[in-house]
């Protein structure tokens, strides 16, 4: 058996950077930026007032002071002229300041009769003006890589793009095994089971950005493996659930060496999940799964989010650790890396009691892993203790 860390660097060798894309801006959500944009234009494009008011020159702002309105500056509508000595323009937020204007005094600090204003208050310091540039300026970078957030979204747009360079999203192939295993609906014999994995993962790999396919349930047998593997021809990551393990059944290592695949290791020394095998199949990536529902998903997001996000042009790193502080005690560890279903609050971590890898319901109650190092020794309440966010 090998480490969870050398697992995991071993996956990353493997993993083939996907292909670039123009990706329409308003598609982009989500997705990763693949190379630097630079902006096409200075945002905002010209000296604008930042409140509702009258723009004038700062040099005559005296208390008391008076200056005869000669025109008015709208967003989208500029004052055409220059101010002229005790003179002012009605300009609103976003609007163009006037040439020889430095200086907008908010509506609430002036008296307006007719044309004419009166400042009722003294300089504060603050012009009230954004400078053109403020923003942005022509040529400036938005970085790669990085998952386009919304607020990204709308930093492209005012940059002025309408298409952006994206990673291509990786076509994952999702393979359940066994002959126990119905589809959710169906209904199942007394020795039957749902494949419930095949779905969470499906959820877990298309909120991480991928592009996924369920194949149909293969079946215990060479030649079900066989049609079902040609299914999953041109996907970049193929999942096989269950099959992976010793006994006479578990025949998915053999059936996918038969086809090509080149093992890079099998077995990692973690619970839930020791039964992981990955390799390169042709043009695919491929990792075996274990069959316990929560091995699989524990195994999902241990591995391969972390691998998922390097196909995508991500950094390839692990899961982010955390810290939080232990509510009670736990006994020592074993040999394997532990990833027990828990949750945390208010920087405090508590481990579910029940930690069988078949109990689907204490994960979906729980929003970390807490994380034991192999051979861990027996912690009390109030020490700290890592995990990784699973919600």
């Amino acid at each position: 058996m090998i480490s969870v860390s050398e697992a995991l660097s071993m996956l990353f060798t493997l993993v083939r950077v996907q292909e670039t894309e123009m990706c329409p801006l308003s598609l982009s959500a989500g997705r990763v930026l693949a190379t630097p944009i630079a902006a096409k234009l200075t945002q905002p494009p010209f000296a604008a007032s930042s409140m509702d008011g009258y723009a004038i020159n700062s040099i005559e702002a005296d208390l008391h002071a008076q200056f005869v309105v000669v025109g008015e500056s709208a967003a989208g509508h500029r004052f055409e002229g220059k101010l002229g000595a005790g003179q002012a323009v009605r300009i609103f937020t976003g609007a163009p300041v006037p040439e020889g204007a430095d200086l907008v005094v908010i509506q609430e600090d002036v008296e307006r009769r007719g044309k004419l204003i009166t400042l009722l208050t003294e300089k504060d310091g603050n012009s009230n003006i954004r400078p053109a540039g403020q923003d942005f300026c022509t040529g400036d970078i938005m970085p790669a890589p990085r998952v386009l957030a919304p607020s990204d979204i709308a930093l492209a747009a005012s940059m002025n793009h309408a298409n952006l360079p994206v990673f291509k999203k990786p076509v994952v192939a999702i393979i359940s095994t066994g002959d126990e295993l119905v589809q959710p609906g169906e209904s199942p014999t007394p020795d039957q089971i749902i494949a419930s994995n095949t779905y969470g993962l499906k959820a877990l790999m298309e909120a991480n950005g991928a592009e996924t396919r369920i194949l149909p349930i293969a079946r215990d047998n060479r030649a079900s493996l066989e049609t079902i593997f040609s299914l999953a021809d041109g996907a970049d990551l193929i999942i096989t659930i269950g099959g992976a393990s010793v006994g006479e059944h578990d025949i998915v290592a053999d059936v996918a060496a038969s086809l090509g695949l080149e093992q890079s290791f099998y077995k990692v020394a973690m619970r839930p999940g020791k039964p992981l095998m990955a390799g390169r199949m042709g043009t695919s990536l491929m990792v075996g799964l274990p069959g316990n529902p929560v091995s699989a998903m524990v195994c999902g997001h241990i591995f391969l989010l972390p691998v998922l996000r390097a196909m995508l042009g991500l950094p390839k790193e692990p899961a982010k650790r955390l810290s939080a502080t232990l509510s009670h005690s736990l006994p020592s560890n074993g040999p394997r890396e532990h990833y027990m279903r828990a949750s945390q609050k208010d920087g405090y971590i508590k481990a579910a009691e029940r930690q069988d890898s078949a109990l689907l319901t204490i994960l979906s109650q729980s929003d970390a892993l807490l994380i034991r190092p192999p051979n861990d020794q027996a912690r009390a309440a109030g020490e700290q203790v890592e995990f990784i966010s699973i919600s």
